[in-house]
């Protein structure tokens, strides 16, 4: 099914692609690029992920079609396990192979020859923005990195919000992940239970709240609602995050730049706040004013594209 929650702007032309990731796992991406790109030169590549849970027909597709029509060549992808990309079992979630979803857009972009592969940048939306943050780690073929509206899935599911978690909770955490274990092997599969439904809601019902409440608000209406994105993974992946820091060397990234982007009244700043403190130069935290978390999946007018496009210009001069 092919359901964009945004239009493809009229000057960008956009092409399923297929390749494969070091697992061997399919992964199935759109590549975006403007009509009139001079295909004899070699341009700018971005590979952009998409939240938490979520698919390339959803936020992706709002900042590859932008960039493209600025000049960029740029990828969007459903992660392994997920959307039209192949991995068994369905809904696994692991941080490698998110991770390892990041370089191989990058090998792909390589392969085109109107790509400068010295000029390949990562763009994460919400928890891509910390798998995005543990591929630049390690591949230095990745130029530079924007996050936008960042998730670090691991902090949260090892140390809970904020860092809260205190060792009881953890343990307590570990032997209800053990046991559900056990269950998935008497049942043959691993549990998931979707979070968002099937239809897309007219109205969010009054009895969700909270952060709930935003997350339905994109993901459960029609605003950003997609049938392969009803959010959640299967339970046991949380061990995984439990165990495996995806931003522990940050640090390493320097001197290759990192741009932060958050909403000014994002409930998740604390997670770009925490990483932006970790990294070192060159580095920027920028703020949005008025925005949300979920501003920055779609809101065309507020996220900053041009300051997106003024930092990735600017890491291909260094």
């Amino acid at each position: 099914m092919e359901r964009y929650i945004a239009p493809l702007d009229p000057r960008v032309e956009r092409t399923h692609v297929r390749y494969r990731n070091r697992f061997g796992i399919l992964l199935a991406g759109d590549l975006y690029t403007a009509k009139d790109m001079d295909r004899t030169a070699r341009h700018a590549a971005i590979v952009i992920g998409a939240p938490y849970g979520g698919v390339k027909e959803q936020g992706p597709c709002v900042y590859a079609g932008e960039l493209a029509a600025r000049g960029f060549v740029a990828l969007t992808f459903d992660p392994s396990f997920g959307g039209e990309s192949g991995g068994e079992p369905r809904h696994t979630s692991s941080p490698e192979i998110f991770s390892e979803d990041f370089s191989a857009g990058v090998d792909f972009l390589g392969t085109l020859p109107y790509v400068d592969r010295t000029q390949i940048s990562a763009l994460g939306i919400c928890g891509s923005g910390g798998f995005a943050i543990s591929a630049a780690q390690t591949d230095r073929r990745i130029r530079a990195v924007v996050t936008a509206s960042m998730y670090d899935i691991s902090r949260v599911q090892a140390r809970g919000w904020e860092d809260s978690m205190t060792p009881e909770e953890r343990g307590a955490a570990l032997d209800a992940l053990a046991a559900q274990r056990w269950r998935d092997v008497d049942a043959g599969a691993p549990e998931y239970v979707p979070a968002f439904p099937e239809v897309p809601y007219d109205e969010v019902p009054a009895e969700i709240t909270g952060v709930d409440r935003e997350w339905f608000t994109f993901y459960a209406t029609r605003r950003g609602h997609h049938p392969r994105a009803r959010g959640n993974f299967t339970v046991t992946s949380s061990m995984a995050f439990m165990n495996y820091p995806l931003a522990s060397h940050i640090d390493e990234i320097s001197p290759r730049p990192i741009l932060f982007l958050i909403g000014e009244n994002a409930h998740s700043k604390w997670f770009s706040e925490y990483a932006y403190r970790e990294a070192k130069q060159p580095k920027e935290l920028y703020v949005v004013p008025g925005a949300i978390h979920i501003d920055l999946y779609d809101d065309v007018s507020k996220i900053p594209f041009d300051k997106i496009e003024a930092f990735l210009r600017a890491a291909a001069n260094q």
